[in-house]
């Protein structure tokens, strides 16, 4: 059997990241050290919503490592029970929507995107 088990993003500041993530309502789940012929190179921090397996794994690479997000990301999905909600209470932490929410098409679900600290955009799909 095959399924998804999670996407990785870096992340320059994993006490950031994380804050930001659990404030979407996700979950730590567990710290992974990478150390390779005694170097410690990576940290991996798993993150989930209650409930579901799939994770986000940041990873913060400690190696002196540099990089750039590029041009090909799109972003991670979201889908949240009230948006209004929710954007309320990341407001209280001081992270605001790219734009109020918004239909693609009439009739569809409400939508609009956060972004984390490192620039990750996320869409926040109401499914009310």
């Amino acid at each position: 059997m095959t399924r998804y088990l999670h996407t990785m993003i870096r992340v320059t500041d994993p006490d950031r990241s994380r804050a930001f993530y659990e404030a979407l309502g996700m979950e730590f789940r567990r710290e992974l050290p990478i150390v390779r012929e005694g170097h410690h190179e990576a940290t991996n921090y798993f993150m989930g919503f209650p409930g579901q397996e799939e994770e986000l794994e940041l990873t913060w690479n400690t190696d002196g490592r540099t990089y750039e997000m590029g041009t090909a990301y799109g972003h991670v999905a979201v889908g949240v029970d009230d948006l209004n909600g929710t954007l309320a209470r990341l407001a209280e932490q001081g992270i605001e929507p790219e734009r109020p929410p918004y239909q693609v098409r009439k009739g569809g679900s409400f939508l609009t995107f956060v972004r984390d600290p490192d620039g990750y955009r996320v869409e926040l799909i109401g499914r009310a």
